[in-house]
């Protein structure tokens, strides 16, 4: 994958994040019809947000996005639009919830940061930056 700089009026960046979302009580509800509405919610979300949706795929009860986005975005407020949105779609379109409440997702969710130098790299090569005298 070629690294893709987004350059902004104020900021050059590279940030990448792996999301997991799973269903409220990991309960195996999901469809291939289903992950592709999921799926096409979160892209709309990103797309009003201006961050992207780099690979998206699920099994029954979780699913996973590869996303990039701007240093003006919290993880936090993408998740939130992300379960918000396509929650909502998926009640809309008649879908079954767990045990057939309101929430789709469970509260929490899991991320890890992706991308860029191996953390023993970026270590060495502060530790070797030049100090002034």
């Amino acid at each position: 994958m070629t690294t893709e700089l987004r350059k902004e009026r104020h900021s050059i960046s590279d940030l990448k994040i792996h999301l997991v979302c799973v269903t409220k009580d990991r309960r195996p509800i999901f469809t291939s019809e289903s992950l592709a509405l999921i799926e096409k919610s979160f892209t709309e979300v990103a797309r009003k947000m201006n961050f992207k949706i780099i690979e998206f795929n699920g099994e029954v009860d979780h699913v996973h996005a590869l996303i990039e986005f701007p240093p003006k975005l919290s993880v936090s407020q993408m998740v939130n639009a992300l379960k918000g949105v396509s929650s909502r779609r998926y009640g809309k379109a008649g879908y079954p919830k767990p045990y057939g409440k309101d929430a789709l997702w469970s509260p929490s969710y899991f991320t890890s940061s992706v991308g860029g130098a191996p953390l023993e790299v970026l270590k060495r090569y502060l530790q070797e930056q030049e100090k002034p005298s």
